[in-house]
């Protein structure tokens, strides 16, 4: 009975604690399936418009058909257009404006386990722990928050421990960390 009260206490303990600062200064948006694009071409307002990414990571606009969006910033979208539009319009200028954010599969946080609302979340830069669990309306009464760790893909899936519960239900703001796109946060179920 011992053992399996050790084995229950321990499971938190498997992993090196999360690093308090990951997000880096040199990150871009990148653009993914459902983020909603405002593309304004300088004194060409028939073709400025907003439009949705497709699921398969596309666009179309007047005068420009199935232009590959995901992947790339706002900024290499608009020279993608102006490149499609100079065989039509003389020398276009345009503008690509992110208004709805969801943003790659590979750049979301996902929170899986014993989450209130478990789901993805689009990444933004700076994002901590904190703003995550809040997202996802805290844990539920049956979450082992101080055994949960964080899958990180940008480091070849390392995983790291982190305190949920210290940070939820005692307020211990240390235990608080940044986020980096494409965490999985895996939240397991406490045994008693």
């Amino acid at each position: 009975m011992a053992a399996v009260w050790l084995v229950g206490c321990a499971t938190g303990g498997n992993y090196p604690p999360a690093p308090s600062i990951a997000a880096t200064p040199d990150y871009n948006y990148i653009v993914g399936p459902g983020d909603n694009l405002n593309i304004i071409v300088w004194r060409n307002p028939e073709l400025s418009m907003s439009v949705p990414v497709r699921p398969d990571g596309k666009l179309a606009t007047p005068l420009v058909d199935e232009l590959v969006v995901q992947g790339k910033t706002s900024t290499e979208i608009a020279r993608d257009v102006e490149k499609a539009l100079s065989k039509l319009v003389r020398d276009p200028v345009v503008t690509v404006i992110v208004t709805g954010f969801i943003g790659p599969y590979s750049e979301q946080i996902r929170v899986v386990g014993e989450a209130a609302k478990p789901q993805a979340l689009p990444y933004k830069q700076k994002m901590t722990l904190l703003d995550v669990m809040i997202a996802v309306g805290g844990l539920t009464d049956f979450a082992d928050g101080n055994g949960a760790s964080i899958t990180r893909a940008a480091e070849g899936d390392k995983r790291y421990s982190v305190r949920l519960k210290d940070l939820i239900k005692r307020g211990d703001i240390s235990a608080n960390v940044e986020m980096k796109p494409g965490d999985v946060l895996i939240i397991p179920q406490g045994w008693f």
